[in-house]
């Protein structure tokens, strides 16, 4: 499974965005990472639905929508009608997972898990039957420009090999560059997100075609 590249939305300059997003498309972004984040199950409050859908027209490659959100499933019904293409979910705050899951893909969506740094992988056992990918988190959610927590490789590592044959879609989320996308793509990630690596560069071709090359080495060896 090769690796794409998804922008995240967080990083990009709020006062121009259907540029920004142009600015990735035309860069050749796979993917449009949307953080979704309520001030409650993260320190951090960004955009809902109503933004969502203001972007739709704008967006030629899908939406990815993570809700970093207490409770997840109001949104699902407003994301699904703003044309998101998956949305992921946190396992640390879904009561009723599966059914949160299930509720995902009755709206057509492909449905994902999220985990944090200090979750165990254990708690997704039961969950693969009704997900569609699982977004590692590299950093503590809530806020962009954080650090790469190195340890997260051991995590995708151990993530692979639970799945087995199964080629579901391992994204990851937090510090994403070029410097350890390669590291990522070998460990078995195939969705990288990044933030202010893309965003944060004046030229967002040259960098998502630095992050590609970086992830295709990686995804060679």
């Amino acid at each position: 499974m090769s690796v794409r590249l998804a922008p995240s939305l967080l990083s990009a300059d709020f006062s121009r965005l259907a540029d920004e997003i142009k600015d990735v498309i035309d860069g050749g972004a796979d993917l449009l990472h949307l953080d979704i984040m309520d001030g409650h199950f993260v320190p951090n409050l960004t955009f809902g639905p109503m933004v969502v859908t203001s972007l739709t027209d704008h967006c030629s490659i899908p939406l990815d929508a993570h809700l970093m959100v207490t409770d997840p499933d109001p949104l699902i019904k407003n994301l699904a009608a703003a044309r998101v293409a998956r949305i992921a979910v946190h396992v640390e705050a879904c009561t009723h997972l599966q059914r949160t899951l299930q509720c995902i893909r009755d709206a057509g969506l492909q449905a994902g898990v999220a985990i944090n740094p200090a979750t165990s992988l254990a708690l997704l056992n039961d969950a693969f039957h009704w997900m569609d990918f699982v977004l590692v988190m590299s950093v503590n959610p809530g806020f962009g420009g954080q650090g790469f927590l190195v340890q997260s490789l051991d995590k995708i590592r151990q993530l692979r090999a639970m799945l087995g044959k199964h080629e579901m879609d391992i994204s990851v989320d937090g510090g994403v560059d070029h410097t350890n996308a390669g590291l990522l793509a070998a460990a078995g990630a195939t969705t990288l997100i990044a933030g202010s690596a893309v965003f944060g560069c004046d030229n967002r071709g040259a960098a998502l075609a630095r992050l590609r090359a970086a992830a295709s080495d990686g995804d060679s060896r």
